[in-house]
């Protein structure tokens, strides 16, 4: 029952996380000084392609990102305004990661739900949810060709891997609920803005000497 009245939040959580993620991209592809297509194409590939990733690996097909106009339109839209109302060159680099914070954090929270909603396992569910939250960026990062931010930067994947847990300890515990989901959001948010602010990073191999 509760995973059925959280379908609400569910959709709440794609719709937002798809809008920052896709302006998240649109602002690289300003960044990449592409054209207006380019930004838009990008601005769908991070707004949708986590959520694809996740709906092939629970079976539901076809994806949602490609059959639910309203997350299209919403990539659209983000597209548009990152090409149209960006901020100036010198902004973009901030607003961009505080967008990718937050669609990261909404993404991890949105993909266990619907994982766990489908009848996954708790690991499965917890993967599942990672994917969602980083999926999109890797596509982003690849087309621009860029090494995927997840494995260089900041700690990114490791939020997104305790909000998922976080979820699915909610649902094993019988804590699940709607104001508990949306604090995992939030944790999720806050470390990934500190761990920018304060450059936190997953520990890196000692050095080897060798020239890259």
């Amino acid at each position: 029952m509760v995973l059925t009245q959280s379908h609400s939040l569910q959709l709440v959580l794609d719709l937002v996380g798809v809008f920052v993620f896709a302006l998240s991209g649109g602002l690289v592809g300003v960044r990449k000084r592409l054209d207006v297509l380019g930004v838009i194409v990008l601005a769908g590939m991070s707004g949708l392609g986590g959520g694809v990733l996740r709906d092939l690996l629970i079976g539901q097909t076809p994806p949602v990102g490609v059959s639910d106009w309203r997350l299209m339109g919403v990539c659209l839209l983000a597209g548009i305004c990152a090409f149209v109302l960006h901020p100036e060159v010198s902004r973009i680099a901030r607003l961009v990661r505080i967008l990718d914070a937050a669609g990261l954090a909404l993404f991890c929270v949105a993909g266990s739900i619907k994982a766990l909603s489908y009848g996954m396992g708790a690991t499965t569910s917890i993967f599942v949810g990672v994917l969602t939250a980083v999926g999109g960026g890797l596509m982003r990062d690849v087309i621009v060709g860029q090494v995927p931010e997840v494995l260089r930067r900041e700690l990114y994947a490791v939020p997104a891997l305790l909000g998922s847990s976080l979820v699915v300890v909610a649902h094993e515990s019988h804590h699940y609920s709607v104001p508990v989901l949306w604090c995992c959001v939030v944790i999720v948010f806050v470390l990934r803005i500190v761990a920018v602010i304060l450059d936190l990073n997953a520990p890196q191999p000692l050095r080897t000497g060798d020239r890259p």
